[in-house]
């Protein structure tokens, strides 16, 4: 892959992530969701932390990954889908890994997106 196409899926990650983290996580609870880059190991998520009066709140909401010429969404705690803001995007579905899904069950779907 090229390294202007490298730098803009990079850029467009990080903005996706930086939107979802800003988006309040629930109107009775105070949680924080946090991004967290790792552009030397093209890693990408968002987590999200607090607390619900005694009940502790830490979980991942997002993780992709830069591996290759491909993107991979390792976990999509979204309701729209990080796959779909991708497309929108321009990133070609033959360069999106579905990774939270099976390797048997990507090479079954048939969807379009990359297998692996």
């Amino acid at each position: 892959m090229d390294a202007a196409t490298l730098n803009e899926w990079r850029r467009l990650i990080k903005k996706l992530l930086t939107e979802l983290a800003a988006i309040p996580y629930a109107a009775n609870v105070a949680p924080k969701a946090k991004t967290v880059f790792d552009e030397s190991a093209d890693a990408y998520l968002v987590v999200v932390e607090g607390w619900d009066d005694v009940l502790r709140l830490h979980g991942c909401v997002a993780h992709l990954e830069i591996r290759g010429d491909k993107i991979w969404i390792l976990l999509d705690g979204t309701e729209y889908g990080l796959a779909t803001e991708l497309l929108a995007a321009g990133v070609p579905k033959d360069h999106i890994v579905l990774g939270f899904k099976s390797p048997r069950s990507r090479a079954q779907l048939q969807t379009g997106f990359a297998v692996a």
